[in-house]
């Protein structure tokens, strides 16, 4: 089992009127365990409610080994995370957190990389793109914000990345916003694309990227949640053909919780559908695809599917588990 790290605050920056910065070391100033760009923290929040686990990207470089530094954006509907580390974390207060994990790393193959971020999506980009400079690597960035008073990090941004970066601010106004589909429009061998923000802005660039003709191998996202449940959800039923379970599952849950509390235990690790870890052989039904993870290929074929945030297009799913 993982070591957890005692995490001290050390400074606090506001960065934008919803967005603060905190800086975090040991408390001997000891250095802290490395990590490539792209990474997170998953921290263990003591909240009113009970506990909480909330992943938050590390801002800054591995060569600055002695410090971590997150951003947390202050949500209007928080369900207490957010409302913690601004309402009940101060400097000098102690962290609990997981060593740092990568899934969002970059492509050490890549010709190119083309890194979109929205609002808080920044903070991983950010580290992407003083890490790809340092490197000499070849990369855009391209940033799309509200108001210019929303947009964490722009000074830095222009001042570090220079002409590479390009900043957008829509005012609302989608068509002053990121040009998603002339960015996407030319997939090219070589060229990888990464994507972090807010969830709508993840499902534009992905259903972009593949009707574009993207591998999806290319296609790299990151997010801290499952998909939202839509509207017209419905219950199903699933049907386990090895172990013989016939299992309901209601419009707020997901597959993989109705059997994990059946005592089966399937594999599985990121429960947000980019990591492909619970994907399973799908016996009969048909799948209604939300993750990250597969090919077109796998979800046309319809015979696997990722049971962490997938659900079913008719009645019943019969899956080999």
């Amino acid at each position: 089992m993982e070591a957890l790290l005692s995490l001290q605050v050390k400074a606090i920056r506001e960065i934008t009127p919803h967005i603060r910065e905190f800086e975090l070391g040991r408390l001997d100033g000891a250095p802290l365990p490395r990590f490539r760009a792209g990474a997170h923290l998953k921290f263990e929040l003591p909240t009113a409610n009970g506990g909480l686990q909330r992943c938050y990207s590390l801002i800054n470089t591995v060569e600055q080994g002695h410090r971590y530094r997150i951003a947390v954006h202050r949500s209007a509907h928080s369900q207490g995370g957010s409302e913690h580390m601004w309402d009940q974390v101060c400097i000098g207060t102690l962290l609990t957190a997981h060593p740092p994990r990568n899934d969002f790393a970059l492509a050490p193959d890549a010709t190119h990389h083309l890194l979109l971020a929205g609002g808080i999506g920044i903070t991983p980009i950010l580290s992407m793109a003083h890490a790809l400079d340092a490197a000499g690597q070849s990369f855009s960035l391209h940033y799309a914000a509200r108001t210019p008073e929303h947009m964490a990090y722009a000074q830095a941004i222009s001042d570090d990345v220079g002409d590479r970066a390009h900043l957008y601010c829509d005012g609302g106004d989608p068509a002053k916003g990121m040009p998603i589909a002339a960015l996407l429009s030319t997939p090219r061998a070589g060229v990888h694309l990464y994507v972090c923000g807010p969830q709508a802005m993840i499902d534009a660039v992905v259903a972009t990227a593949q009707a574009q003709g993207w591998a999806s191998a290319q296609v790299h996202v990151e997010r801290f949640s499952a998909p939202a449940p839509q509207a017209h959800d419905a219950g199903f039923v699933v049907r386990l053909a090895r172990s013989g379970h016939t299992l309901e599952v209601a419009p707020n849950q997901s597959i993989l919780d109705v059997i994990l509390a059946t005592g089966c235990d399937p594999l599985f690790d990121c429960r947000r559908g980019e990591c492909g870890a619970c994907a399973v052989n799908v016996l009969a039904g048909t799948p209604d695809h939300r993750d990250y993870a597969l090919t077109r290929e796998q979800r046309d074929s319809n015979q696997v599917m990722c049971i962490c945030v997938s659900r079913c297009l008719g009645q019943e799913l019969v899956l080999d588990i």
